[in-house]
Order: structure tokens, then sequence, then C-alpha cells
């Protein structure tokens, strides 16, 4: 007995330095990616900051002759230097998070090495280099992944409204500062416009900030929230979007309100932007053990499978999957082409949430 029990120990401690070397060796091949990845965000970073002090020197050199040049010259100019201003904020950010990737592989390298070490395995380790690529587990991945897609849509929002807005702000401004003495009239026209473009500015903020993080969401809740969103989702595009609410409305603990709302609000755009849905309805249901949301519309559809594959690179469902899962909860899509799609997902509310949430 005593020497049976001694070869399963011993096989399942060969197992678990197999499995620890196997991830070890894949942590020093994504430590060489993420080197090379740096290497190649930094010359891009020198590049453009290059090019930004070009643009700023040409852009300097063309307010001397503001008067005799063409506003659409000028304006160019100014859209230029926004651009590769922003162009350039963006590749710093991708360089910093890249660099902090790197530093936690490290860790994670430096972890995996020790144990092996005190398993009694480290002539199993075998002879890399320390740096090298980007996560080891599937689900790392895909929260980076999905981490930079919300950067970059967050970038592309600020260049295509706010940022391009503002450079002609300055631009404007430019111009009334140039004719109020000279030409009154036209500053007075040139403010008005300043004044319409900074209406609509604000409004783009303000709707920039409420996808980003509704404040209301902290203060009055999901429910709120959702059908402020689905008012504003319908003054914005149009198409109506009810929401149908079942069972004791309550304040759920915050990253649970957040997950449902964030999974609510992706699949209301999903099915604009990519569905061109004209009915869209919204149901929530809260339970007193869970909560449960379905979002049904009336668009293009499109096959489950091929949206969820691993060589799909578009990262929507499947993160909202995995992001209803990671709360142990469980995602359903059924959708086909032509015939609309139906999202349903649940997330468990623990005890504590159970018997302590508000009701509104």
């Amino acid at each position: 007995m005593v020497s049976t029990a001694r070869m399963d120990n011993d096989f399942s401690l060969d197992s678990f330095l197999e499995e620890t070397h196997k991830d070890y060796e894949q942590t020093q091949r994504d430590l060489k990616e993420i080197d090379i990845l740096i290497k190649q965000s930094a010359a891009e970073v020198e590049r453009l900051a290059q090019r930004n002090s070009q643009v700023t020197s040409y852009t300097r050199q063309l307010q001397t002759n503001f008067e005799t040049l063409p506003r659409e010259d000028i304006k160019e100019a100014y859209e230029a230097l926004n651009d590769v201003q922003q162009r350039l904020f963006t590749m710093r950010g991708q360089l910093e998070k890249l660099q902090s990737d790197q530093r936690n592989l490290e860790r994670l390298a430096e972890f995996q090495r020790k144990l092996i070490e005190l398993s009694g395995g480290s002539a199993m380790l075998p002879k890399f280099g320390r740096r090298s690529g980007t996560a080891e587990q599937p689900n790392v991945i895909r929260v980076i992944q999905t981490e930079e897609a919300v950067r970059q849509g967050l970038v592309r929002k600020m260049h295509d409204s706010v940022a391009s807005s503002i450079s002609n702000f300055i631009l404007q401004a430019e111009i009334c500062q140039r004719f109020f003495d000279v030409n009154p009239d036209r500053a007075r026209t040139e403010l008005n416009a300043l004044k319409s473009s900074a209406g609509a500015t604000f409004s783009n903020v303000k709707d920039f900030i409420f996808d980003l993080r509704p404040m209301m969401l902290d203060d009055l809740g999901v429910i709120p929230t959702l059908r402020r969103y689905a008012e504003s989702f319908q003054e914005k595009n149009g198409v109506p979007v009810p929401v149908t609410v079942t069972g004791v409305e309550r304040r759920l603990e915050s990253h649970i309100e957040v997950t449902v709302f964030r999974n609510v609000q992706e699949l209301l755009q999903n099915a604009m932007n990519h569905a061109q849905a004209s009915q869209i309805q919204v149901q929530v249901d809260m339970g007193s053990d869970q909560v449960t949301a379905v979002v049904e519309d009336n668009g293009s559809g499109f096959n489950v499978e091929d949206a969820l594959g691993s060589g799909n690179k578009t990262i929507g469902l499947a993160t909202l999957r995995e992001r209803t899962e990671m709360l142990g909860g469980a995602l359903n899509i059924q959708s086909n082409l032509g015939q609309g799609t139906r999202v349903e997902f649940l997330i468990p509310i623990t005890e504590e949430e159970r018997f302590g949430g508000s009701s509104y």
C-alpha cells in the first residue's frame, strides 16, 4: 500500500512538473514576442515624435501668414497636427501597456522557475533568456485584447469627435481674433459658428462620458441606467428599445450592475451597427438568486459558430461570454442569417446580495 501511494505521488508530481515546465516555456516564448513588439512600438513612437516636431514647426510658420493663406490650407495644417499628436498619444499608450505586460510576464516566469526548482525539477528548466511575449493563458490574452480594443475605441471617438472639434475651435477663434477690428461682421459670423460647434461638441462629450462610465449607474443602479440608455439610443438611432423589467427592482453589487449594463449596451450596439435591426427589445428579470437579461432584434442575424470560432478576429461576443462566465454566469446566443438574434445571459446573485440589496 505504501509503495502504491508513493508511486501515485511520484506520478502526480511528475505531471505537475511537466505542466509547469510547459507553461514556463510558453511564457518564455511570449516574452520573446513582446520584446519584438516593444522594439517596434518604440521605433514608431520615435518616428511620430519627429513628425510631430516637423508639423508643429510648419504650423507656427503658417501663423505668420495667417491673413493671406486660404482657410482650407490652415485647417488642413491644424488637422494634420492633431492627427499626428493623436497617433503619438496612442502609440505611447500602447508602448506603456506592452512594457507593463512584459513586467508581469517576467514576474510570472520567475515564479514558475522558482516553483519548478522547489519541486525538484530544476534540471528541466530550459536555458531561455528572460524577455519574450504577451500572455500565457487564453483568459489573460482575451482580457488584454479587450483592454486594447476599448482603448482603441476611446481613441477613435476622441479623435473623430472631440479632438477634431477642438482643432476647429482653435482655427475659428484665431479667425475671430484677426477680424475683430477689420471686419466685425465676419468676426460675428465666426463667433456664431464657434458657439454652435461648442454646443455640438458638448453634447458629444456628454454621450462619450455616458458610454465610458454612466454616473447614474453608481447613483441609481442598473435598471434606471438601462432605461436612460435605451431612451438615448432611440434618440440617436431612431429605433425604439422597450425595456421590460420583472422581479424586484433593487440595487446589486457594483460589478454585477456594470456587467449587466455593459452586456446590454454592447448587444444594442451590435444590433444597430452590424445587424441593421429596426426592432430591438430588452427584458430583465431580477430574480431572487440571479439576474437574467434578454436582448432580441430582427436584424440580419449571423452564424453563431463562426462568430464565436477561435479564428474569428472580432472579440465582441466571445468577450461578452467570457465576462459573464467570470462571474459564474452563462450566455446563450440564438441566431441565423436573415432571422434576427436573441441573446440571453444570466448572472447569479450571492447570498449577501440576495438579502442585502436595496429596492429603488
